[in-house]
């Protein structure tokens, strides 16, 4: 079939019509006004020819007049990539021999420069892609534009945007021309621009039909012609929306607050690593006293603040417990949230909602005892957590006597959270206090830099100490180094798998570090025992370190003395201008360099047990595979434990299931904005604070680390594969202890979210190299090869003139 009426074309057709004319296909049978037309379809395309003698009659049916001939390709207008403007348009043709060129153009559009690099971006294969081409009767508008059925710029799903002009649309939709702009909610506004009340009404409902029909918000393009009638061009999802929240069931608004880059987390989780951090999380806050819900939106980990904002006593000091994990851009939006009259303080007090003054007095108790412990005795309490640590990582293995798939998962059900974690817990809280508590305290003695200054070098991080023994591995490759340096990491991990790579030491280094890896947390993602090719990518940084004195060891070494040094001209001062705060200061300062690097090591001891379990689930997933259920051993990720025991239990098939999540996981994958906090109509609600000024250029973040670096930007989406030579200054969204390896070589940091005492921030320190973190889109404002000024004290990010073009094979 080479020609077909638009009127015959169903939603089923994508593949032989095009995403653009199943859309109008299924907007016709739905009894939406669409100028008539016919479609080319991509078997006419496949050949290669167009089918003249089809094309010529079905354009005599439409009365031979003037024509709009659009591209509708396979991979267009689908739910996560819209091919907006990407292939051609060609309007007002008349005539045979132009309307047979247009479509030509229309199918050489297909592998021009811009769809290309598009499909390119979402990761869509070039072959499989197919041309359709749809012709239909022009429409002279009177008025034109486009409408969407949700915000675009917010992501409010209570509200629509008009973007109208006088015209043909191809003025709004490629920014010709200056355009109306609508927002249609329930706020009455006095009429103004091109278009009539009567008119807006008309798209809201249409707007309003149009998202319950397709059961997504929808991207439309429409034209209002003379006569006042309404055609409508295109209805395609809107791909640029972050997903919205569940339905909550109740009337008032939710905010919800993204938790996952807490972790350095970014990316979406799988379902099993989500079902597990649901609980897990919610269990670590509920041991201190807070009862959070955790909502899966968008594959990413949000808690639910409600409670605690509408919370008389908590809502007062939400905005300062966010400081330490969550950061600035957490803070900035929360503080909004609770101006909010809508989030005002209900009545019955902080106890409904689990407060932080809720904790029990048992739980208080024991963390008063802890803390104080750890202050008084930090030897004793990094001694006590090793050994904590060690039992762990002894009880995280299965019993010898696992033979079965429903053994295995009994074994995967069974499992209880660890009831003896004080020997961890408070040491760290410990130290979390005795680094923040002295900014406070030497108010007008010392400012945030000199502070942070005492916590370089900080002895005691597990993360740390893995970083230098992969340093120590590279440093000691000697006749293996330029096998190390020529040869794909990818290629490197897979003999080392096989056992067919000479001993380098990876074997020694990852039976201590190989239960860690990228996004660690999540059970879905491999291990570095199981994929390490993200660590052969740092060995072979590490080995183009040519010049010693940069190398980590010694500029560990280097900003160890300097932080010993800062602390004592700290405390000298701090104790001649102001003696009892002084003394306090200087000794929560020794006891953050004595227990704040024990942070790293709660999550270390946690990933055993992450370890074990992903190793059974694996064994099941293999099981299902052998017995049909499954097409490979990892989709078990792509379900709940839940799930797993129906397709043990009951041979349930869930094959269906994972393909349709691996899909939406890849689609996610994709994603590059993440919303801090979102409100329950889809808002994000850092889209509706007030701009701030960009001044010159210069990116402002927050300076997380002192010290001022200029250098080229590696901007870096999977630190897996990066390629980052001494001196590039490494820009990411975000960072966790995967990402660390890359730091050796970094001349300085640049992140989109982050707290001051997240991971990356306190591993740049730690370091001595700069960072600033919270720089809202780094790694589309900045370009790889770009000249920047990296400024930890001051917290700015200065760009230098135009990016130079990427390096072949750097990602």
């Amino acid at each position: 079939m080479h020609v077909i009426a638009l009127s015959e074309v169903t939603a089923a057709m994508t593949a032989l019509v095009g995403g653009k004319a199943a859309g109008l296909g299924e907007l016709i049978r739905h009894g939406e006004r669409v100028p008539d037309g016919f479609c080319v379809t991509t078997e006419a395309h496949r050949l290669g020819v167009v089918p003249t003698a089809e094309v010529v009659a079905a354009y005599q049916r439409l009365g031979a007049g003037p024509v709009a001939v659009r591209s509708s390709a396979t991979a267009e207008d689908l739910p996560d990539a819209s091919f907006a403007g990407q292939q051609d348009t060609v309007l007002n043709v008349t005539g045979t021999a132009e309307l047979i060129a247009a479509i030509e153009k229309c199918w050489a559009s297909l592998h021009g420069d811009r769809a290309t690099a598009y499909r390119d971006a979402r990761g869509i294969d070039h072959q499989t892609v197919l041309m359709a081409v749809v012709v239909q009767r022009m429409v002279t508008p009177a008025v034109a534009g486009v409408l969407f059925t949700a915000n675009p710029l917010t992501g409010r799903r209570d509200e629509m945007a008009v973007d109208a002009a006088a015209g043909l649309g191809t003025t709004v939709v490629d920014g010709a021309t200056a355009v109306d702009h609508y927002v249609l909610d329930d706020v009455t506004r006095d009429q103004a621009g091109c278009l009539t009340a009567t008119q807006l009404a008309r798209l809201r409902a249409t707007g309003e039909r149009l998202q319950a029909h397709f059961g997504c918000p929808q991207d439309v393009e429409w034209a209002i012609d003379a006569d006042d009638v309404l055609w409508l061009l295109q209805s395609r999802p809107i791909t640029s929306l972050f997903p919205a929240p569940p339905p909550s069931g109740k009337p008032l608004p939710r905010v919800y607050l993204e938790f996952g880059h807490v972790q350095g987390m970014r990316q979406p989780v799988t379902p099993m690593g989500m079902s597990t951090l649901r609980a897990q999380i919610a269990a670590m806050l509920a041991a201190l006293g807070v009862r959070v819900e955790i909502v899966d939106i968008g594959g990413r980990l949000y808690g639910d603040l409600t409670d605690l904002a509408r919370d008389r006593s908590s809502r007062k000091r939400l905005v300062k417990l966010l400081a330490v994990d969550f950061g600035p851009r957490a803070q900035a939006v929360m503080q909004h949230v609770l101006a909010d009259p809508r989030f005002a303080p209900t009545g019955g007090g902080a106890r409904r909602g689990g407060a932080p003054g809720g904790a029990s007095l048992r739980t208080a108790g024991r963390a008063v005892v802890g803390i104080l412990r750890a202050l008084a005795r930090p030897e004793a309490a990094r001694t006590r957590m090793a050994e904590a640590i060690e039992q762990l990582r002894v009880r995280s293995a299965a019993p010898a006597d696992l033979r079965t798939t429903a053994d295995r998962l009994r074994f995967l059900q069974a499992q209880d959270a660890d009831d003896s974690a004080d020997a961890i817990m408070w040491p760290i809280v410990a130290g979390m206090l005795a680094t923040a508590l002295p900014t406070a305290l030497l108010k007008g003695v010392a400012n945030p830099d000199e502070i942070h200054a005492v916590l370089g070098g900080m002895p005691h991080n597990v993360t740390i100490e893995m970083d230098l023994a992969l340093w120590r591995l590279a440093q000691d490759a000697g006749e293996h180094r330029e096998l190390l340096l020529d040869t794909p990491p990818a290629e490197l991990a897979a003999r080392h798998l096989r056992g067919t790579l000479p001993d380098i030491g990876m074997a020694a280094f990852l039976d201590v570090y190989g239960h860690r890896g990228v996004a660690e947390v999540d059970l879905g993602v491999p291990r570095w025992a199981e994929e390490p090719t993200p660590v052969f990518a740092a060995v072979a940084n590490y080995l183009r370190v040519t010049d010693p004195q940069q190398g980590p060891d010694q500029r560990f070494q280097r900003a160890a003395s300097a932080a010993e040094t800062a602390l004592r001209e700290l405390t000298t001062r701090a104790r001649r201008r102001r003696p009892v705060r002084g003394r306090l200061a200087g000794f929560l300062l020794r006891r953050a360099r004595s227990l704040a690097g024990l942070r790293e090591a709660g999550k270390f001891a946690g990933l055993y047990s992450l370890r074990e379990t992903r190793r059974q689930l694996l064994l099941i997933g293999a099981d299902l595979h052998d017995s049909g259920l499954l097409d490979q051993p990892d989709d078990i990720m792509f379900l709940t434990l839940d799930e797993a025991h129906t397709a043990v239990h009951q041979g349930v098939d869930l094959r269906g299931t994972v393909t349709a999540r691996r899909a939406v996981h890849r689609r996610e994958l994709r994603r590059r904005t993440v919303p801090v906090a979102l409100l329950s109509d889809g808002t994000d609600v850092e889209t509706v604070l007030p701009a701030t000024p960009t001044g010159d250029g210069t990116l402002a973040g927050v300076g997380a680390s002192a010290g001022r670096v200029t250098g080229p930007a590696r901007v870096v989406h999977d630190p897996g594969s990066a390629h980052v030579e001494p001196g590039d200054i490494l820009v990411a969204a975000t960072t966790d202890p995967g990402w660390t390896p890359l730091f050796l070589t970094a001349a300085a940091l640049v992140t989109e979210t982050g707290a001051i005492m997240a991971h990356g921030p306190t591993v740049a320190r730690e370091y001595g190299i700069p960072a600033v973190i919270c720089v809202p889109d780094a790694t589309r404002t900045i370009t790889t090869g770009q000249l920047i000024t990296v400024d930890g004290g001051a917290g700015t990010v200065t760009p230098h003139g135009p990016s130079a073009p990427e390096q072949e094979g750097r990602p």
